[in-house]
């Protein structure tokens, strides 16, 4: 199956369980997997036929700075799930939700969170 691939979305959110991730928020970064059939847009070279990217960067973009969640669990979860119900060509989709930022004890790069949601 064929891709369409973002990496690294950043947008600011205040997702989390502390009160102070609510209060002042952080940066969240997204990557997206869409597994499309790109050969019809590969032949007629129409967006129609396609996945419009900067319709999905919106959508995401209105989930991580729309409604605060507890979880990165739940806006890898929403995130997969609106994907999948606003374009009827992506088969499979894969968000990978990273809290760079997170309150967590020690030295680290990441924590992330990956959901793979397939079409029924």
């Amino acid at each position: 199956m064929d891709k369409i691939k973002f990496t690294g979305l950043d947008f600011y959110g205040y997702h989390g369980c502390l009160p102070e991730e609510r209060e002042t928020g952080q940066h969240f970064l997204l990557d997206l997997t869409m597994y499309v059939d790109l050969q019809p847009a590969g032949r007629s070279d129409d967006l129609a036929d396609t996945v419009n990217y900067a319709a999905v960067y919106e959508l995401a973009r209105q989930i991580v700075e729309g409604e605060p969640l507890n979880l990165i669990e739940a806006v890898a979860e929403r995130t997969a799930a609106v994907i999948l119900q606003s374009y009827q060509p992506v088969q499979k989709v894969r968000v990978t939700v990273h809290k760079p930022s997170a309150p967590i004890p020690g030295r680290f790069q990441d924590a992330a969170v990956s959901v793979v949601r397939t079409r029924k």
